[in-house]
């Protein structure tokens, strides 16, 4: 699993309300990390941004989000947009490094700049001290900190979920 789907996840995981594990549990929030701006797209209104850890990630900025215009290449800035992460439960699915599904999610919503999924297993789940263990299609076993016991909920020794991380649109940026 990449870096960015695995942070991305973690970040869910760790800070995000879900949904009962029974078949599908659903996040979306908004995301604020502080990034340097790597590059503009000035005419489609696209930002690339590099975060900790050399994440790069597109962010879509909508003519209401002040600040676009005086971006600059460099920037060290504050970012706010939004993001939705669907975990779901697919016994059948066959462990997956992470794919783009950009494309495909963007038909459904122009918003979305960025979709990637993945599936991974999962080892061991511990709801008395929130952690749960997952094993990647790379066969690297990581452990998972979660703050919120009821994305565990349902969940199982041997279950395969599927990933997929949304980016959409910016909320605000400041520098």
């Amino acid at each position: 699993m990449s870096k960015l789907l695995l942070a991305v996840f973690t970040i869910a995981v760790l800070g995000g309300a879900a949904a009962p594990a029974h078949g599908q549990n659903t996040s979306t929030r908004e995301v604020t990390v502080q990034a340097t701006v790597n590059r503009i797209q000035k005419s489609e209104r696209v930002v690339t941004f590099r975060a900790e850890g050399n994440v790069f990630s597109n962010v879509y900025f909508d003519p209401s989000v002040k600040g676009f215009d005086d971006l600059e290449v460099g920037d060290v800035v504050t970012v706010r947009y939004q993001e939705s992460i669907v975990v779901k439960v697919n016994q059948n699915a066959k462990l997956s490094t992470e794919r783009d599904t950009t494309a495909e999610a963007q038909k459904a919503d122009p918003t979305v700049m960025q979709q990637t999924t993945a599936v991974v297993k999962v080892e061991r789940v511990d709801i008395s001290n929130h952690q749960m263990t997952i094993r990647t299609a790379d066969d690297r076993k990581l452990m998972q900190s979660v703050s919120d016991t009821k994305l565990l909920e349902g969940l199982h020794s041997g279950d395969r979920i599927e990933v997929t991380v949304t980016r959409a649109k910016a909320i605000s940026i400041a520098k």
